[in-house]
């Protein structure tokens, strides 16, 4: 295994082992967004070391300002393993599982969707969800914030982007501004 602190090419990971990881996210994964960002990373960054927590967060980066960020998360690693047969069969193992249960659950909700067992258990699924956030939350922050610049950026983005509604490409916008004024400023000081 390459080490995951390097910044060397990615080892040759097989086609259809890309596919079957991500398969396994798609079929696995519950509760949108974050938290198949937090069982993706778990997976290819610890589990199996494909890519480094860095390239991880920089395809996180970009899929939050292209859109559905769990699908371009998964598309980005598969693409930086294999170009675009890797990027597409990562893309496709994930959709599939989500594809075929949501066409199923479509089917019985509008079948049953009149009993209330059902929409309680709908509801039970909140508290999962959000520890699930939580724990990726805290996991990449230890990581990746370091000093109190760090620290006054990150919150500074979440209580733009949670407490006053921003839009996340003006926080990320923000934020790359910030960073970059930071490092002209310490460039001038050395």
């Amino acid at each position: 295994m390459s080490d995951p602190t390097s910044n060397t090419a990615p080892q040759r990971v097989r086609l259809m082992e890309i596919f079957l990881l991500f398969l396994k996210v798609g079929l696995t994964g519950f509760g949108g967004g974050m938290a198949i960002v937090a069982l993706t990373e778990r997976m290819v960054v610890k589990e199996k070391q494909w890519v480094t927590a860095e390239e991880f967060l920089h395809g996180l980066a970009f899929g939050q300002i292209l859109g559905p960020f769990s699908l371009n998360s998964c598309t980005f690693v598969g693409y930086r393993l294999r170009g675009v047969p890797g990027g597409l069969l990562a893309a496709t193992g994930f959709l599939l599982p989500s594809f075929l249960i949501v066409s199923l659950l479509a089917w019985l909700y509008l079948r049953f969707q009149h009993l209330a067992l059902l929409q309680k258990a709908l509801a039970g699924t909140n508290p999962v969800v959000i520890a699930l956030i939580l724990a990726v939350v805290l996991d990449m922050g230890k990581k990746q914030i370091k000093g109190s610049n760090g620290w006054l950026l990150a919150l500074s983005a979440f209580a733009a982007a949670a407490i006053f509604k921003l839009n996340v490409a003006l926080v990320l916008a923000a934020g790359l501004i910030w960073a970059f004024s930071a490092a002209v400023y310490q460039r001038r000081l050395s």
